[in-house]
């Protein structure tokens, strides 16, 4: 949901990046969980990165979702700028099927960690980012319970359509 009051960051690098970014906003959205969808370019708008990355925090944002293709600099950069939890989605490139995005995202230094998910795996960082926030929110801890059982009950029909054919 986006609103006045977010407490997730999604940002990315270029507007190319949003097809797959919405899929984390879809998520949220599932859950009921406010957030704001920015372009924040760790190579064009350095300056402005930054700036997002040490003042999230202060304006309520609780965890990061940083999306970013080819090089993919944005996840580990506002990592390195942030106190808060950063989740890094590789998304996929044209040269590389997004595996030079990948392991720009997970090899991080010490000290600057990016939880990653896998290549355009936007949804899954959504989920990640709704569960880290269940840890301080009983509302948010009920609907992660009521997610897991209803992928639960889809795993268990689809089981049982199989026994039938």
């Amino acid at each position: 949901m986006k609103d006045n009051n977010p407490v997730v960051g999604i940002i990315m690098g270029s507007d190319s990046d949003l097809k797959v970014m919405k899929e984390a906003a879809a998520v949220l959205d599932e859950f009921s969980i406010n957030y704001e969808i920015k372009i924040v370019s760790a190579h064009r708008t350095p300056n402005l990165m930054a700036e997002y990355g040490m003042s999230a925090h202060k304006r309520g944002i609780k965890v990061i979702i940083a999306g970013a293709g080819g090089a993919a600099h944005l996840p580990g950069m506002i990592a390195s700028h942030t106190p808060l939890p950063v989740i890094g989605v590789p998304v996929k490139s044209k040269s590389l099927d997004g595996l030079d995005s990948l392991l720009s995202i997970v090899q991080m230094p010490g000290g600057v960690p990016v939880a990653t998910v896998a290549i355009n795996g936007a949804k899954n960082a959504g989920i990640l980012a709704a569960q880290i926030l269940a840890n301080s929110d009983s509302e948010s801890l009920e609907r992660i319970i009521s997610y897991k059982k209803k992928l639960e009950i889809e795993s268990i029909k689809k089981n049982d359509s199989i026994k039938l054919t």
